[in-house]
């Protein structure tokens, strides 16, 4: 199963240039610039699939042996997984043909999902990079039907070229059902975003008709389970699995939808609090006076600057909050200071779902927002999320990965 998914937009140029590294999964490398990545629930897979296909076609034929059949076993798994990165590369392609960045693919036990820099701008632009994925399986699935046509029938070359196509053929078609996560979903949501004008009513409706396909694919599996045809349970288990994660995957994409339909209709420049520059060696009681005279609507946030007055950072609010009273006109804010990491800088025209993928791995956090050379002020990420959700409070990421 395939799906593609938005994170947040790099920051800066250089960003852009170097995407970060994805956190979890096995590192494969990079192709044109786009890390690849492996789940390690892959590993599992590709054991099980080695298993089963090499028991079968050393049934099919006394003259190989297991081992040799475990041996070609494992050479359909290493096709299969070629087969899903290329189906991956074609969303990834399409996307930054759309203009669209790409964070990375990672590959994983049911497939795989390309994560994507922001949202498409257009519904047709969506619609064209979520089906680029199923024509490139399709194109496969053809080719190796070709390449099965003209083999000799009934040997393994044969054989091996009938289920690689039979299997990417599947996945085209599979993931061109019109619900959500699948792609088909996201062009059944592209579709609906062109009809009403919301994308987030196209995602609603094609997160419901992925629950009911999911559902259906369970129907599916216990229809398996009774029949005479099918031997073993691993299929039947396998098609559970699908339908579970169909299932789960609507079930966020529907929560996602209405997560944006609370966001406020803002960019990222109109939240952002002003900043008043003091020097690291201003005392912490002198900020707060400064601060406190712009009280209102939005209370400024202090930042600092060097000597030429560039900037190097702004008070933490947490960091500040800990210093007790007695103690704040003797800490320099250079004690209390973040310093400006790229993770921590948004663009000032960033707004709706791609502002809130943007602060993701640190809701809680504090972010500069700019444009160019120009900056605004200081989005409060804690601030974005209770207008979301008011009863939720932030989640803290574990590990920081900015300094101090």
């Amino acid at each position: 199963m395939d799906e593609h998914r938005t994170a947040s937009a790099p920051a800066s140029p250089a960003a852009r240039q170097q995407p970060r590294e994805r956190g979890s999964g096995i590192p494969l490398g990079r192709i044109a610039g786009v890390p690849i990545s492996l789940a390690p629930s892959w590993l599992l897979l590709a054991a099980l699939i080695t298993i089963t296909y090499g028991q079968y076609l050393s049934s099919r034929s006394e003259q190989l042996t297991l081992t040799t059949g475990l041996a070609v076993g494992f050479g359909f798994v290493v096709c299969l997984l070629v087969s899903v990165l290329l189906h991956e590369l074609g969303h990834a392609v399409t996307s930054r043909h759309s203009g669209i960045g790409v964070r990375g693919i990672t590959l994983e036990m049911l497939g795989g999902y390309t994560e994507m820099e922001r949202e498409a701008p257009r519904p047709g632009i969506e619609l064209y990079v979520s089906l680029a994925g199923p024509v490139v399986s399709l194109v496969l699935g053809l080719l190796a039907a070709g390449a099965a046509a003209i083999l000799p029938p009934g040997g393994i070359a044969e054989t091996f070229a009938f289920q690689l196509a039979l299997s990417n053929i599947v996945v085209a078609v599979f993931n061109a059902l019109p619900g959500l996560p699948l792609d088909g979903g996201r062009a059944l949501q592209a579709l609906v975003w062109k009809l009403t004008g919301d994308p987030n009513t196209g995602r609603i409706v094609a997160g419901w008709v992925g629950r009911l396909l999911a559902l259906a694919t369970a129907a599916v599996a216990v229809l398996l389970l009774f029949s005479p045809l099918v031997k073993g349970y691993f299929g039947v288990l396998f098609t559970l699995l699908v339908a579970l994660t169909m299932w789960v995957g609507a079930g966020q994409a529907i929560r996602h939808a209405k997560v944006v339909g609370n966001l406020p209709p803002f960019s990222a420049r109109e939240l952002a609090h002003p900043v008043v520059a003091l020097t690291a060696s201003t005392p912490l009681s002198e900020a707060d006076r400064i601060a406190a005279l712009g009280e209102g609507e939005r209370r400024p946030v202090v930042a600092v600057v060097d000597s030429a007055g560039s900037l190097q950072g702004f008070v933490h609010g947490a960091s500040a909050r800990a210093v007790p009273a007695e103690r704040r006109p003797w800490v320099p804010l250079g004690d209390v200071t973040r310093r400006i990491d790229p993770e921590h800088v948004l663009p000032g025209d960033l707004r709706g779902a791609d502002l809130l993928a943007a602060i993701r791995d640190d809701p809680g956090g504090d972010y500069l927002v700019v444009t160019g050379e120009d900056v605004h002020g200081v989005l409060r990420g804690a601030e974005l999320v209770s207008l979301v959700a008011p009863n939720r409070r932030p989640r803290r990421p574990t590990v920081r990965r900015n300094s101090t």
